[in-house]
């Protein structure tokens, strides 16, 4: 990895919030690889404590349990700061609404002032869901999207809006160094279980034999980025002088009910496809327009996503095999399920 760390020095120190989530865990394996020193922030709220303990045992790597809706006390040098902390999940926008909206402002407000304190450059990762349910197909990053800003879906979108703009606010008043990445589906190793989005929904339904459940008639499409070219686009972001958003994501896209097939297709499952209702405002279609990443970044996804796909239906088994066994009396270790990351 590229970047301008402080003068003289070859390795940069570095802060990722939300480092015990999916991308987070990943991001932070791709920097300490590189040899920088990495301090880890996160209140696990959704965060793995899986995740946290891999990265500990990582030499270079320091975690703290925090919520960054309060002002972190991290003493010494900071060269970078990546945002990724967020409730970003489906099942967490009603639960976790008030949270995803404190994260989006006093949180991300928090960060852009630690970055101002240290003159460090912030990072910050934001999403395609600004889009909203897209009327422009595919999204370029000068669309300003279609959100409905009282919706059972606005905690994430609009807080994730909010931030955008103050992310670009402090770039301009404060002069501070920002960069700013749209990221549209993600899948990969170390997803959550519980996720609630369709690729590890539709894995786990297979992997049990339970019947796959997809919304509306599966029309509706998605285009999915293998984690590990999500995690090189964020760094080239880092790299680079634009401070304008960019989308980073796969721009193949697919249906739903395709996605369902080819879980059904790789897990060798019987699972039967049935279909529920739609939820409120669920977007329609969702594809980057990823001109400015190869413009700016030199980048494109590179990983096919049947072979994404079966990557990560080799991970989930491996959670799977390695879970204990329930008791015929139905007991459990109280960790069987929490942690999965």
């Amino acid at each position: 990895m590229g970047g301008k760390p402080r003068q003289g020095v070859t390795t940069m120190r570095i802060i990722v919030s939300g480092a015990a989530g999916f991308i987070g865990f990943h991001l932070c394996r791709r920097l300490l690889a590189a040899g920088h020193q990495v301090v880890g922030v996160d209140n696990l709220i959704t965060g793995s404590t899986v995740n946290a303990a891999d990265l500990r045992a990582i030499p270079g790597f320091t975690f703290i349990q925090e919520d960054i809706c309060r002002p972190l006390a991290i003493e010494g040098p900071i060269d970078r700061i990546y945002d990724l902390a967020c409730p970003a999940s489906p099942i967490d926008f009603h639960s976790k609404a008030v949270e995803i909206m404190l994260t989006c402002s006093i949180g991300v407000k928090n960060l852009l002032d630690l970055a101002k304190d240290r003159s460090a450059l912030m990072l910050h990762a934001s999403t395609s869901e600004c889009y909203g349910d897209p009327l422009e197909h595919p999204q370029k990053e000068t669309y300003r999207g279609n959100v409905n800003p009282i919706g059972p879906r606005a905690p994430y979108d609009e807080g994730k809006r909010f931030a955008e703009a103050m992310v670009m606010t402090y770039q301009r008043l404060h002069g501070v160094a920002t960069r700013m990445v749209r990221i549209f589906n993600t899948y990969g190793p170390r997803m959550r279980a519980d996720d609630g989005r369709a690729l590890p929904s539709f894995i786990n339904q297979a992997l049990r034999g339970d019947p796959i459940t997809i919304h509306g008639d599966g029309s509706q499409t998605r285009s999915f980025c293998y984690v590990d070219d999500m995690v090189e686009a964020i760094l080239r972001a880092a790299d680079s002088d634009c401070v304008e958003p960019i989308n980073v994501g796969n721009d193949v896209e697919i249906t739903i009910r395709q996605a369902a097939e080819t879980v059904i297709e790789l897990t060798g499952s019987r699972s039967p496809i049935i279909c529920t209702e739609r939820p409120v405002n669920d977007p329609e279609r969702r594809r980057p327009d990823l001109s400015r990443a190869r413009q700016m970044l030199g980048w494109s996804p590179t990983t096919d996503w049947r072979r994404g796909f079966a990557k990560t239906i080799e991970y989930f088994k491996s959670v799977r095999r390695s879970q204990p066994r329930v008791s015929p009396m139905g007991d459990r270790p109280a960790s069987l399920t929490e942690n999965v990351p």
